[in-house]
């Protein structure tokens, strides 16, 4: 199990590494002009020369590159260029961490609860009520884009509702859209995993015995059915934080919630280079732990699972 915790750490971090690079790389390839869009008509061309070489940007890109790593390596982010000029990175994300872990914990908990509990609906009551309920559900949510229901959300929900479309933190009833429409995609995907596996256990010769030796249908669902399923879905607890990922930057900016999501689509669209990455590092961390948490997890609710053997790695 060390072996391969150590082992998948240095895979993580590697990875963490070329994404990291290639942002950089990508950023350094837009066009200059973006970091002066506000005071551009008021400077000449020596003077813009004069910052971007302050701001190292001048410099070749291998040195731009060993000198960002470096920093890094001192737990260095950087400060900002354009959104916050000489404001270091982490100051700025002190203020916006929090939102955005709040609606991160919170959808991943109610996707998991709300998507399980669904698919064991749909795996009780196969070709039934439920069951089509969520096989509809599940099939709306993948076939559509998620902005669009994102938007749905925003403007018919909240004006069927009368709950403002936009976040307030001294409101609490704003967060309510926000933390529902990050929940949808991993209520789905939740849903569906948990009743293909409880229908595969379901099928199960081992489970017909138990039946027939007269043992309670609530027993087998708690103590064989649903602890089996569980050990596989544990596969998927990467998936659901991606989703949570990926949905918070849209979520985000469209409700104006003063998170990390909004942040780096304005960092983004102005162009700071050094905030873009140091938010990137952040989001692409969180997708590798969670793709190492997804592993040691089934290794951890089932033994029987060999992480590695001789001559081959899972």
């Amino acid at each position: 199990m060390f072996k391969y915790f150590v082992k998948r750490m240095l895979l993580a971090l590697l990875s963490l590494f070329v994404v990291l690079t290639i942002v950089f790389l990508l950023m350094r390839l837009m066009p200059v002009d973006g970091y002066f869009a506000d005071r551009s008509d008021s400077m000449n061309e020596a003077t813009k020369e004069a910052v971007l070489r302050s701001l190292g940007l001048l410099d070749p890109v291998p040195k731009q590159l060993l000198d960002f790593y470096g920093k890094l390596l001192r737990g260095d982010l950087g400060s900002s260029i354009v959104y916050r000029p000489r404001v270091p990175n982490a100051e700025i994300l002190a203020d916006k961490i929090p939102y955005s872990a709040y609606f991160g914990l919170a959808s991943v908990t109610v996707s998991l609860v709300l998507g399980c509990g669904l698919g064991i609906l749909m795996a009780r009551s196969k070709a039934k009520f439920w069951d089509k309920i969520g096989t509809g559900y599940i099939l709306l949510i993948n076939a559509i884009p998620s902005i669009v229901y994102y938007l749905f959300f925003q403007v018919t929900v909240s004006g069927a509702l009368g709950i403002p479309m936009l976040f307030s933190a001294k409101n609490p009833v704003t967060w309510i859209l926000p933390l529902i429409c990050m929940s949808l995609g991993g209520i789905a995907s939740n849903a569906m995993w948990t009743r293909r596996y409880m229908v595969d256990e379901l099928n199960k010769d081992y489970i017909a015995l138990a039946r027939a030796k007269g043992v309670k249908n609530s027993s087998i669902m708690v103590h064989h059915v649903l602890r089996n399923a569980f050990i596989p879905m544990a596969q998927y607890l990467p998936s659901n934080i991606l989703y949570t990922v990926t949905g918070s930057i849209y979520v985000e900016a469209l409700f104006s919630v003063p998170g990390m999501g909004g942040l780096l689509v304005t960092a983004i669209q102005r162009q700071d280079n050094t905030l873009v990455q140091a938010l990137v590092l952040i989001y692409a961390g969180i997708g590798v732990v969670g793709l190492v948490l997804g592993d040691l997890l089934m290794a951890l609710l089932d033994p029987r699972i060999a992480l590695s053997k001789q001559g081959e790695s899972r």
